[in-house]
């Protein structure tokens, strides 16, 4: 749960809505992240996300954010805590490629600012300046592959609704023979769901 110091962003215009650092769009309350409670520098918080794109939507992504001392002049140190199939974040760590989490960040800007800059990355990756570039690979040489296994892991690990019954099926029977059920999804994922040479992988491992 997330406490009353809450930041809850979103699509659109945002305005202060009173009691704290809660904010909210015109006209009804904005759909998108939350982060708890607030930016204060040496603190370390979590957030969450929405999925964004289609083949991750109804997932949620919580986030681990540490603000440094030195912040607002650096940026906080924000990475997935939520497993994540996509191009700009490692689906190993959850490090996040961002510009304003590096070299373009801003005194000006804020948590806000951030956790916006997310969930657009989320709606549209960068497959050209990637994090993982097994997932890049994989994007932009077979987008439906990608799409279908966005998705799995948006179902497996972000909660959403809808999965792939093929890939699901791949996952069951290398599990049935003793694997461990997240290094199957990692090998299924990294070898194009070629049960073969996921096996081999597994077994060098």
């Amino acid at each position: 749960m997330l406490g009353a110091g809450a930041i809850l962003v979103g699509p659109g215009v945002l305005q202060r809505s009173g009691g704290g650092a809660r904010w909210a769009r015109r006209g009804g309350a904005a759909r998108g992240a939350r982060c708890g409670h607030g930016q204060h520098r040496g603190a370390e918080d979590q957030a969450r996300v929405q999925g964004g794109a289609e083949e991750r939507r109804g997932g949620r992504y919580q986030l681990e954010i540490k603000i440094p001392e030195t912040y607002p002049f650096n940026p906080p140190k924000v990475r997935f805590i939520t497993k994540i199939w996509h191009p700009n974040i490692s689906s190993v760590t959850g490090a996040i490629c961002l510009d304003i989490l590096k070299d373009q960040w801003a005194a000006a800007m804020t948590l806000r600012t951030v956790l916006l800059s997310l969930q657009a990355l989320l709606a549209a990756a960068e497959p050209d300046d990637p994090q993982d570039a097994v997932v890049a690979n994989q994007y932009k040489q077979n987008p439906e592959m990608f799409k279908q296994t966005a998705r799995l892991w948006a179902h497996v690990y972000a909660g959403a609704p809808v999965s792939s019954p093929e890939y699901t099926k791949k996952i069951e029977n290398l599990c049935a023979m003793g694997f461990d059920r997240n290094a199957v999804i990692v090998a299924l994922s990294s070898k194009s769901w070629d049960v073969e040479t996921a096996t081999e992988l597994l077994l060098s491992n």
